[in-house]
């Protein structure tokens, strides 16, 4: 049988997943790679692989996409690592700064600028240009609230906001995959999130962040009925940004 070809995020909170992965058989049914979110994306929405975990605004953009598995990268509430960083307070942002690596951070930046802060703010994507407030996520932003005079954590946005968790990225196929594999997919996945603990002792201490509370009390990586319906209004409100 060909091996299912697997693309996976590279940041600390998919350390999880990773391990899982490497701790179980499956590991021998696939081919995995570790990319930046955005590239997750295109590899799958381009066929080059057949999983991926990927973030959430670019579910739509994926042929036959498909949600598998009982697994995902969200949060309930504050997630420590999705973040709008500014020098001024958020109702006087005039300009923010994307971040290239990931479509689904910069537009729930967008959606919380519109409906839960009302400011109106120019993007930029040009990372050589000056702004009043960028938008960072993923490891790129731990040790680096010290540097800003205001520091908005999006997943307590967004709960603010909605009342809900939010969901960043999901394990999404682009073809019908075997039960039988995304059982066992699953399976491997289940044993990451158990070993968390046994992860943390594999880590090398990083400054500026408690990968022990970040792991285990920021994110939240089971799939339930809330976070898609978070997902869902999610996209809803970012097909109106473009209309």
């Amino acid at each position: 049988m060909n091996k299912v070809k697997v693309s996976a995020v590279s940041y600390t909170n998919t350390k999880p997943f990773i391990y899982g992965l490497q701790h179980s058989e499956v590991l021998n049914q696939i081919d995995l790679s570790l990319d930046v979110p955005a590239d997750c994306a295109a590899k799958l929405i381009e066929n080059r692989v057949d999983i991926g975990l990927i973030p959430v605004a670019a579910i739509p953009l994926v042929p036959n996409a498909q949600i598998i598995g009982s697994f995902c990268i969200g949060s309930v509430g504050a997630v420590n690592s999705v973040f709008i960083f500014s020098n001024e307070p958020i109702n006087e942002i005039k300009t923010l700064k994307l971040d290239p690596q990931s479509r689904t951070s910069n537009n729930l930046a967008r959606v919380l600028l519109k409906n839960h802060f009302n400011v109106d703010v120019q993007l930029v994507t040009d990372q050589s240009v000056g702004t009043d407030a960028l938008v960072l996520i993923g490891d790129r932003t731990f040790g680096r609230k010290e540097e800003f005079k205001y520091v908005y954590d999006m997943g307590e946005e967004w709960m603010k906001f909605t009342g809900l968790p939010f969901m960043y990225a999901a394990w999404v196929a682009n073809k019908q995959i075997p039960a039988a594999f995304i059982s066992d997919f699953d399976a491997a996945l289940s044993l990451g999130v158990k070993n968390i603990p046994k992860v943390i002792e594999q880590l090398p201490r990083i400054e500026g962040i408690d990968i022990s509370d970040y792991l285990q009390h920021k994110l939240d990586f089971n799939l339930t009925a809330d976070k898609l319906k978070a997902k869902d209004l999610f996209l809803d409100l970012v097909s109106k940004l473009q209309n």
